[in-house]
């Protein structure tokens, strides 16, 4: 189908938007019933993932498992890994595929995400919340909220954000007609994955897709399993062959093979600010290659904070550090890995998180009563092992600390006090359950907030608890670069699409704000057009007149 053959005249208007409700899977609920079938039908069988290039399978037998983190001898599937043959073949056929998807009307491009949209809320929505339990070791709820919720989020409020951005029209002086084509990128989008949130898998080659673009898509080796059920979902909901090409293997040669075409436009990242930087890197250096500047986005790492004034109420602070640290197993870039506590309230404090975590159940996330899950793979579990040993010897391991991997990867909620507020605890990025609290006088309150700021080369979320609005309006000020995303009384995590636009600055990323029209932005060209109705036909203007004045 080519864009001429559009025939529809009218505005049209997109349906009305809304977040999806997040179900609860509470005992007796059908949804509770039908998470547990899908898991068991799931836990049952074995997969083949092929690539999905130009809509068609492509099986390279070069074969790499997928795995549950939380029963790591359990093979979910295998996935058909991509050599420079196949990256080049992706390449290819979302160069053919841009000419027609480039210019086919926005309503044609929005109803495929708005179907997919509508296929996970309701056919495939347990089908891809069990994927991302199994193969990324998520708790139902922590699936139900990402997997399900924010990407049926994502896929639904992108189409109003799209209709803002194109509304936002020029003035028009009287005989002209000025406006703006939002026009797609020329070339493709790399869009790189990472495996803790299905939704930002699924968000982030759809996003420019939506706008115009055709998109190379390497998800993370750890997620292969639940993108090979995106690309399902996205192709039932017919999105036109070559549009997105899912291509699973090496990052390294992926990348180096994408940014070394003249037709690399843009790239799309969420992963390891290591990584990101080395990827800016290579862009900056192929400057002269590529047909255009290309556009870089990127969400990256934080070392996020929880701050506690003397007035916080330590219920409320002690709920948001437990989940802020430890939901998902602190495999978030938005979790709270560093806490600055007053000391008239760490005593309370400190023994109500100890005696919570004690109670925190650690396992199989197909049992529904576990909060944790395993840690993602074996790298991932060496690593953090050797932060809880070098917390026992350079600071207190207050609560936690276990670690066993002869079934799953599982580290324990890990509570780690620190005395030096230089301390690497309170700077370096683990991405685990591990929380380090730093003790402060509270007459030290705003010292505190400067070293907040200073500490740590990250700026994507954190917090401040208390209930003396001055000290809010402090913390809020002295810390206004140090989180792109700053939550008042509520723990830095759990961001949602249309609510809190989501990304952070300094070593976190662009802060282009995922979820939000300042992300669809960075994928389009604008160009300027102007009408003139009745041309002039002489150069002279009055000025130039003989006449006496």
């Amino acid at each position: 189908m080519i864009a001429s053959q559009f025939t529809e005249h009218g505005v049209m208007q997109h349906p009305a938007m809304r977040n999806e409700p997040v179900k609860d899977y509470a005992p007796g609920s059908p949804e509770r019933a039908a998470i547990r079938a899908e898991l068991q039908a799931m836990s049952g069988r074995r997969i083949e993932m092929p690539l999905i290039i130009g809509g068609k399978e492509v099986k390279t037998d070069r074969l790499e498992p997928a795995i549950m983190p939380h029963r790591h001898s359990h093979v979910l599937g295998m996935a058909h890994l991509a050599g420079q043959e196949e990256v080049l073949s992706a390449i290819a056929a979302a160069n053919k595929a841009w000419p027609d998807w480039s210019q086919r009307p926005w309503t044609e491009r929005a109803a495929v995400f708005l179907k997919a949209a509508e296929l996970l809320s309701g056919p495939w929505r347990y089908k891809l919340n069990a994927a991302t339990m199994l193969g990324q070791s998520k708790t139902v709820h922590q699936a139900e909220i990402d997997s399900a919720a924010e990407l049926i989020d994502f896929w639904r409020l992108n189409v109003e954000y799209m209709v803002r951005i194109y509304s936002e029209q020029p003035s028009s002086a009287p005989g002209t007609w000025n406006r703006v084509d939002y026009r797609p990128l020329e070339g493709f989008v790399l869009a790189i994955t990472p495996f803790n949130f299905t939704a930002i898998a699924g968000n982030l080659p759809a996003a420019p897709a939506l706008m115009g673009n055709t998109v190379v898509w390497k998800p993370a080796r750890t997620a292969k399993f639940a993108a090979h059920y995106v690309m399902e979902i996205l192709r039932e909901a017919g999105l036109p062959d070559g549009v997105i090409n899912l291509v699973y293997g090496s990052g390294a040669e992926i990348s180096r093979i994408a940014l070394a075409d003249p037709g690399f436009a843009g790239l799309h990242y969420t992963g390891s600010t290591e990584v990101f930087n080395e990827l800016y890197g290579k862009i900056a250096n192929g400057l002269g290659r590529y047909r255009t500047y290309p556009r870089i986005v990127g969400e990256t790492g934080g070392k996020n904070f929880i701050v506690a004034h003397a007035s916080a109420e330590a219920e409320a602070l002690a709920t948001a550090i437990l989940r802020g640290a430890f939901e998902y197993q602190g495999q978030k870039c938005s979790a709270a890995s560093r806490i600055f506590v007053p000391r008239s309230i760490w005593p309370k404090l400190r023994d109500r998180l100890c005696d919570e975590i004690a109670t925190i159940r650690v396992g199989d996330v197909s049992e529904l009563s576990n909060f944790m899950g395993a840690v993602i793979d074996q790298d991932s579990f060496d690593r953090l092992t050797q932060v809880i040993a070098k917390a026992r010897t350079e600071a207190t391991v207050l609560s936690g600390g276990e670690a066993d991997k002869a079934e799953g990867y599982f580290i324990s909620p890990t509570l780690v006090a620190v005395d030096d507020i230089a301390s690497s605890f309170l700077s370096e990025e683990f991405f685990g359950p591990i929380a380090s609290v730093f003790v402060y006088e509270d007459d030290r309150f705003e010292d505190v907030l400067d070293k907040i700021d200073t500490t740590a080369k990250y700026g994507l979320t954190g917090s401040i608890f208390s209930v003396d609005r001055s000290a809010v309006t402090t913390a809020s000020n002295i810390l206004r670069g140090a989180a792109g995303n700053f939550y008042i009384n509520d723990k830095p995590t759990g961001a949602v699409v249309g609510q809190q636009p989501f990304g952070g600055a300094r070593a976190s990323g662009t802060n282009d704000k995922a979820g939000s029209l300042w992300n669809l932005i960075r994928w389009v060209s604008p160009r300027t057009i102007k009408e003139t109705y009745v041309p002039a036909t002489d150069y002279r203007y009055p000025y130039l007149s003989d006449a006496a004045i």
